[in-house]
């Protein structure tokens, strides 16, 4: 029976360890549209920052990363830069593997 208890908790901690990892990798690759977006539209570092942490924000409002490309592509478009939702779903793509790196290698 202890066995069986142990492997349970086991389960149990890789699931929520599995669970933070992709929460921060979303996170992380948000942040780094964030900033290739802001870089994009010219913004100064302040601006970026402040940027990159709205897009973050944005992930929030519903599952999903549907939100984030929205705010995104909303704004590149509205600041005149010439992109369309593929260009965008394909930097998030990038940013997503660029963020699991960096997680995952300890940056």
């Amino acid at each position: 029976m202890t066995d069986f208890k142990d492997r349970e908790r086991a389960e149990e901690s890789k699931y929520a360890m599995d669970e933070e990892t992709s929460f921060r990798v979303a996170a992380r690759s948000n942040k780094l549209l964030g900033q290739w977006a802001a870089a994009k539209m010219g913004l100064t570092a302040e601006e970026t920052d402040a940027y990159a942490k709205s897009v973050v924000q944005a992930d929030f409002e519903e599952a999903g990363h549907e939100d984030v490309i929205r705010k995104v592509l909303g704004d590149l478009t509205g600041a005149g830069v010439e992109i369309d939702e593929a260009g965008v779903r394909a930097a998030l793509e990038e940013k997503s593997v660029e963020a699991r790196r960096q997680l995952m290698g300890g940056v």
